[in-house]
Order: C-alpha cells, then structure tokens, then sequence
C-alpha cells in the first residue's frame, strides 16, 4: 500500500491547523487584551497580525523540514 498519499495529506493538514491556530490565538490574545484596556480594536488588529506572521514562519520552519 502507497502511504506517500497519506504522508502529504497528513503534512497539509498540519498547515492548515498550525496557520489557524496561530491566527485564532491572535485574536482570542487580542480581544482578551482591548477588554483590558479599552481600547478595541487596536490590539485586536496587532495581534492578528502577530498571529499571522507567526503563521507564516511555522510554515517556512515546516517547510525546511
């Protein structure tokens, strides 16, 4: 039985999880910190962009693998 099909789909599916969870806790962080600070949206827009460069260097760190 070939696995090399199981392999990749298990390696897309790393992506997707790791790019998703990165940006969900960006988010999560970001409204967590604006309700303590009053001052929505900013920290909510800093953090998901922190959550989507962290995405992207998870992705390039994988990709080395």
């Amino acid at each position: 039985m070939d696995r090399d099909w199981v392999k990749a789909l298990a390696f897309l599916s790393q992506i997707g999880i790791t790019i998703a969870a990165c940006i969900v806790v960006g988010v999560f962080l970001g409204i967590f910190l604006d309700r303590i600070f009053g001052i929505s949206p900013i920290l909510t827009i800093i953090c998901s962009l922190l959550g989507l460069i962290a995405a992207f260097k998870s992705i390039f760190d994988l990709a080395k693998k």
